[in-house]
């Protein structure tokens, strides 16, 4: 049986990179995006040039709806799933918490939060041996801000990664008889499109003096961290986190 991935927020950075590693493992991908089909389609034709099997589906994984929709697609193109890799997030403006509204708040923990929760109740009722499937692995990438708290920044995202870091240890505890492990990466400051998102593209350059390593990460970094958790060589790992943020 061919191995099925689905990398949710796939079409660019960590994303991205994960799906090009993950083809190079055999597996065959779904690159999952909210908006952006042109940047989703230019992995999916990266990824068949080298004779992989990849497709594009536009989900919004804060929507129930979608989420359903999208793991059914997954089932007619490419069967059933064995890795899910909850990656798709969403980063805001950096703000103090005196300016956040409740719109922002419930925006940012709607998709990180509620989206990966339904991604992941959707990929266990298909791995779950308890219903016939065949086992699989998810890997939820968090953030260090879940322990460190980015202040002035965005304090909403990082609770919110905090959410995504309770789910992985429940849930690896859960699933784990079922013949599911459940793991967690932590990427610090990544050179990344997210930066952009809160208002400062440039943001590693600043504070890259303040990680012991002295310089950002890059995604192909993140990615090895994801593939390992997915392989048979962490088999014995479940409920787990690697941190890939350069000693901060």
């Amino acid at each position: 049986m061919s191995k099925v991935a689905l990398v949710t927020g796939g079409s660019r950075g960590i994303g991205a990179a994960t799906a090009y590693k993950l083809a190079e493992e055999g597996y065959s991908i779904c690159i999952n995006y909210r908006s952006d089909a042109v940047s989703a389609m230019r992995v999916v034709q990266k990824i068949q040039n080298k004779g992989k099997k990849a497709v594009a589906i536009k989900a919004d994984i804060s929507q129930e709806e979608d989420v359903i929709c999208l793991f059914s697609l997954i089932d007619e193109q490419l069967g059933p799933i064995s890795l899910l890799v909850n990656n798709a997030g969403m980063l805001l403006k950096q703000m103090s918490i005196e300016t956040m509204d409740a719109e922002r708040i419930n925006q940012t923990f709607q998709t990180n939060v509620t989206g990966t929760f339904l991604c992941c109740r959707e990929a266990v009722k298909r791995m779950s041996k308890k219903h016939h499937g065949e086992g699989g692995v998810i890997v939820n990438v968090s953030s260090v801000a879940a322990r460190l708290g980015a202040p002035n920044e965005y304090i909403d995202y990082a609770a919110s990664k905090g959410a995504v870091d309770t789910l992985t240890i429940g849930l690896a505890a859960e699933v784990a008889e079922h013949g599911i492990r459940v793991n967690g990466v932590r990427p610090g400051i990544i050179k990344t499109e997210m930066h952009a998102s809160g208002g400062e593209p440039d943001r590693v350059n600043r504070v890259k003096e303040a990680v012991p390593m002295k310089r950002g990460g890059e995604p192909e970094e993140v990615a090895e961290a994801i593939i390992w958790l997915a392989s048979e060589k962490s088999v014995y790992t479940t409920g787990s986190f690697i941190e890939v943020a350069g000693g901060r």
